[in-house]
Formats: C-alpha cells, sequence, structure tokens
C-alpha cells in the first residue's frame, strides 16, 4: 500500500428513516448539497434524521452528532441550516463504546452548544432498534467505499522507539505469576470500563426518555389549559347572556305591571263616573259608556301606536348599527390589506434578501434559550413575542409570564398574617412548563398553607 492510498480517519452524513439507514454520503457531498448544487428529490418537503460521523480506517465511528435538516418542497436543503457538526464533534462528551472505545457524542440530551440543542435529536437505545447498532452495520458494509486498513499486517515499530530492558529485568523470578496478573489486570479494567459505559449509556437512555415525557406533558398541560380558557369563555358568555335576558324580562314586568295598573285605575274611575250617571238617566248612561269604550279602545290604540314607534325606532337604530358595524370591517379589512402590502413592500423585502444572504434571526428568552426564527414566522414573533417563546416552551402565555416574573426574581409570592408580601428568596425553577402558579413561587410555609386550603 502506497503513502498515498494509506487509510484515514473519514467524514460521513448518513439520512435514517423509519426503515434504518436509507442515504449515505461523504462529507464533501454533504456540503454540495448544502451548497445547493445537488438536490435530494426523495427527501422533498421532509425533516429528515441525519447522522454526522467520524469513521476511523478499521470502519469504527469515533464520532456522532445526530441533527435534523429540513428539505422544500423541491428536495432543496434550508438555506438558514448552519450547526457546525465537527465544533459539535469536538467538544462533545463521552458516549458508548463502539467498538473502538467511547465515541465522542452530541445529540439534545448531550449537546456542548445550548442554543443548537433545539435542532439536536436523541438516538434510540431500545434494544432491538438501537439506532447506534444501525449505524455501526451501515459503516461496516462499506457502501461508502473506504479504504480499510489491513489488520492482519505485522504493525512495524521505528527503530528509534526501540529500548533495551535493563540487565536485572532480563529473566523474571515467575513469568507465569506475572503473565496471570497482567490477564487478570486487563480483564479487571475491561469489565470496569464496560461497566462505566453500560451506565453511561443508561444514563443517556435515561435522560432522553425524561426529556421526552416532559415534552408530552407539556403539550397535554397547554392543551389543557387553551381547553379551559375556551370553556371558562363560553361559560362567561352564557352568563352574561343569561343576565341581559333576566333583565330584560324584569322590565317588561315593570312596564306591564304600571300598565295593569293604569288600565285598572282608569276602569275604576270610568265605572264610578257610570254608576253616578246611571243614576240620573239611562240614556246618559248609554252615551257615557260609548264614551268610555271609545276613549278605553283610543288609549288603548295610542299606547299600541307608542310602542310600535319605539320598536320602530329601535329596527332603525339596529339598522343603522349593523350598517355601521360593516363599514368598520370593510374599513379595517382595507387597513389590514394595507398594512401587509407596506410592509411586504418594505421590512419584509429586506428581510428575504437577508435571509437569502444567509443570515439566521436569533433571539434569546429565559426558558426557550436560543430561537432561530424563520422568516416566515418573523411577524407572528413582532406582534407577540412572549407569547412565541411560550409556544416554544409548551406553555400558554399567561404561565409564561409568570414563570418569568419568578425567574427574574425568585422570591415567595405569599402573603404575610399583616398583609405584607412574604418576599422570602427560593428555588428558581428553570424550565416553564415544571412552574405551576401557587407552588413553585411560594416558599415552604406557604407552600404547606396553599396545599392545606386545597385540601380542606
Amino acid at each position: 500500500m502506497s503513502m498515498q492510498n494509506k487509510p484515514k480517519m473519514v467524514e460521513a452524513v448518513l439520512f435514517i428513516s423509519e426503515h434504518g439507514v436509507c442515504k449515505e454520503m461523504l462529507f464533501p457531498e454533504f456540503e454540495a448539497l448544502l451548497d445547493g448544487i445537488v438536490n435530494m428529490p426523495e427527501f422533498a418537503d421532509q425533516q429528515m434524521r441525519a447522522v454526522y460521523v467520524l469513521i476511523n480506517p478499521r470502519l469504527m465511528i469515533r464520532a456522532a452528532v445526530f441533527f435534523y435538516l429540513d428539505f422544500d418542497e423541491k428536495g432543496g436543503p434550508d438555506r438558514g441550516w448552519n450547526i457546525p457538526l465537527r465544533h459539535l464533534a469536538e467538544r462533545s462528551g463521552r458516549g458508548p463504546d463502539m467498538g473502538a472505545g467511547p465515541i465522542r457524542l452530541a445529540c439534545r440530551s448531550q449537546c456542548p452548544v445550548s442554543w443548537h440543542q433545539m435542532h439536536l435529536w436523541d438516538p434510540n437505545l431500545t434494544p432491538g432498534q438501537n439506532d447506534l447498532v444501525l449505524l455501526r452495520d451501515a459503516v461496516k458494509r462499506n457502501q461508502l467505499g473506504l479504504l480499510v486498513e489491513d489488520e492482519s499486517a505485522p504493525q512495524t515499530v521505528a527503530a528509534e522507539r526501540l529500548q533495551v530492558v535493563q540487565e536485572d529485568k532480563w529473566f523474571a523470578p515467575n513469568p507465569a505469576k506475572d503473565d496471570a496478573v497482567k490477564v487478570a489486570a486487563k480483564l479487571d479494567q475491561e469489565h470496569r470500563l464496560k461497566t462505566a459505559q453500560l451506565i453511561k449509556q443508561q444514563r443517556l437512555r435515561l435522560s432522553t426518555l425524561a426529556q421526552q415525557h416532559n415534552e408530552e406533558l407539556a403539550k397535554f398541560r397547554l392543551a389543557s389549559d387553551e381547553q379551559g380558557s375556551l370553556q371558562l369563555a363560553e361559560i362567561q358568555a352564557l352568563q352574561q347572556a343569561l343576565q341581559q335576558q333576566a333583565e330584560l324580562n324584569a322590565n317588561l314586568k315593570i312596564q306591564l305591571s304600571a300598565q295593569a295598573e293604569t288600565f285598572q285605575s282608569g276602569r275604576q274611575e270610568m265605572s264610578q263616573q257610570l254608576r253616578a250617571l246611571e243614576r240620573h238617566s239611562q240614556a246618559e248612561a248609554d252615551i257615557l259608556r260609548g264614551q268610555f269604550d271609545a276613549e278605553l279602545q283610543a288609549r288603548i290604540a295610542a299606547a299600541v301606536a307608542g310602542y310600535k314607534e319605539q320598536v320602530a325606532i329601535r329596527d332603525v337604530e339596529l339598522a343603522y348599527r349593523n350598517e355601521m358595524d360593516n363599514q368598520l370591517q370593510l374599513e379595517v379589512g382595507r387597513l389590514r390589506r394595507e398594512r401587509d402590502e407596506f410592509a411586504s413592500q418594505g421590512g419584509d423585502q429586506i428581510l428575504e434578501r437577508l435571509a437569502k444572504l444567509g443570515m439566521v434571526f436569533v433571539v434569546y428568552h429565559p426558558g426557550a434559550g436560543h430561537l432561530t426564527i424563520p422568516l416566515q414566522d418573523i411577524a407572528r414573533y413582532q406582534d407577540n413575542p412572549l407569547a412565541y417563546a411560550a409556544a416554544k416552551c409548551f406553555v400558554s402565555e399567561t404561565q409564561y409570564s409568570q414563570w418569568l416574573a419568578h425567574y427574574q426574581q425568585p422570591n415567595c409570592g405569599g402573603t404575610l398574617p399583616s398583609g405584607e408580601r412574604c418576599g422570602m428568596s427560593i428555588e428558581r425553577i428553570d424550565a416553564p412548563s415544571r412552574f405551576v402558579t401557587g407552588d413553585s413561587n411560594c416558599c415552604a410555609g406557604h407552600k404547606v398553607n396553599s396545599r392545606l386550603r386545597t385540601v380542606g
């Protein structure tokens, strides 16, 4: 084997689907993919799981970085993708032993750079579905055609590295015993290394499962809070409508009672006049009876006309209000279109040009860390940054605001018997999803009191 064909460490990128390793390429090919020279139509409009691996001449993995890569509808990679794979591989911690000693492993639960954590994923370490085993077997198949070191070739040692042992150590008193001691020490060291690697692998698996459980729990809590908020708003709307209907019924009852009293008093007055006239003459009584009936009908007609006029006025006012509402809705729609048009003609074009030049918009929010904001989410982030950060943490905006106040000043929010705020320093909750109002922001005494009140 010549010096030019001598095996050396090789960088490669492997794509993993539901059925295992589906694509393998050397790192220069991956860089050409990122530069847009080639596309991957089979990955169009998908988010693929990929692994950057460093392979030694014996086809064994020495470092691995598990990351996500998004593809557009044409199979081109995300233009804003900028994860430093080599840097993460060099800075990452120790991982499992894949045949050549512990590897350097960078994943979501073990990331040396915090703001890249959200773009990484954790390998599945379940027996029978272990992603590390899939990678090891794929590299062993050597579909990339790498130069392999011949293990059967004798290992030559340079002359300058050869040393002569001192003469008093040429003859050992008991070589068999020394060999046995060395073998036992070697077996004990190998056992310790295997045990340590197994513990490391189990800890990594436990941290991965805990993080997945926390994310699912945060999603369920967010969905429950949103559903509770919708139901509470619906109940409040129904209660308000019921109260309005009750007030309307009470007003109508008052009006009916007043009208009944008016008609009763008028009937009594007319009856008295009628009895007085009947004493004089029957003819005058008939005349008065007719006048009474006519006046009663006139009053009833006047009252009916008055109510009809009021109803007509209300109908006109209602129609006018509806017309004004429609005009206002049209005006709001027009203003929104003008705003979108002005926004598209101004800042969005600048942002789009910056994004095409490779610029990435990164912001930092406590609890969410450094967030990479896609171009299409810039407007939504500008409208409500807290809501955007809360959504990334899988909590509601209210819970995120309460947690942020606690995170900035971790003091007890309980109330002393004197009415003053407790203000005792408490342990800071770093994750918004684990923050519970009334519990996480209270000291031990107020936390116990709140629980006792809840149980009672």
